[in-house]
């Protein structure tokens, strides 16, 4: 065993999870920027990271059919895609503080490459990758639940009711409530898309396509929401 993989053991218990093969996790801290051209597919974190991608998708798709039993199709998509968005994986590296664990080029690490969001937020789906294939899919989940699972209660409470919060938000400021007008409908019969426009008073009109009338009318609540600062739009 090398001493840049026996150096982790201190990150293997912020994981909580020992790697049998010390290999991996070592290959999934490595940038490309850091490997020969040649090696880059070997040695580097990219196909963990396309691996670990899946795995979280999957992971969080099943935690939140489990865990929001009352909330829809469109609810359940939405929370998932802010859950295993960049921004939100890249937070997760931090609180793991995977910056510095980073294999990087000397130009990379000299641009501020352990810091980068779209680095880190890969690093930390590199992880999940290199979890998976040394532990199997029971451990992964058990990581992915520990560190992702405290954010689906609070972001589905915060986003579980956009419409509602918006007008909230208009009759605090003396505004009509909101209307919702649907400005198209397109796509078979067996699949139509809604596209809805909403309108605040005088506010600029913002439109969202979903599978349903109710889908994108919270979509587009939610994203004046986000346009107007009530809410962030990422975790």
């Amino acid at each position: 065993m090398s001493m840049k993989v026996r150096g982790h053991q201190k990150l293997e218990a912020r994981l909580g999870y020992r790697f049998a093969d010390p290999d991996l996790l070592d290959r999934a801290l490595t940038h490309s920027s850091a490997v020969s051209p040649g090696k880059r597919i070997e040695r580097s974190y990219q196909r963990l990271e396309f691996l670990g991608d899946r795995v979280l998708g999957l992971v969080v798709a099943d935690m939140l059919y489990r865990r929001l039993p009352k909330a829809n199709e469109g609810e359940l998509s939405r929370t998932l895609n802010t859950l295993v968005r960049k921004e939100t994986c890249a937070a997760i590296a931090r609180e793991l503080d995977l910056g510095p664990e980073l294999n990087l080029g000397e130009s990379e690490a000299r641009t501020g490459g352990a810091e980068k969001e779209a680095i880190l937020a890969d690093v930390a789906e590199a992880v999940i990758g290199a979890i998976y294939c040394d532990g199997g899919l029971g451990k992964a989940f058990e990581f992915i639940e520990r560190m992702f699972g405290d954010r689906i209660g609070v972001l589905h409470a915060d986003r579980a009711d956009a419409k509602t919060t918006l007008q909230e938000w208009a009759q605090g400021r003396g505004l009509e409530p909101p209307t919702y007008v649907l400005a198209a409908r397109t796509g078979p019969d067996h699949a139509p898309e809604f596209t809805i426009s909403v309108q605040v008073g005088k506010f600029e009109p913002l439109t969202a396509t979903g599978a349903s009338k109710k889908i994108a009318e919270h979509k587009a609540a939610e994203k004046f929401l986000v346009r107007e600062k009530v809410w962030k739009e990422t975790l």
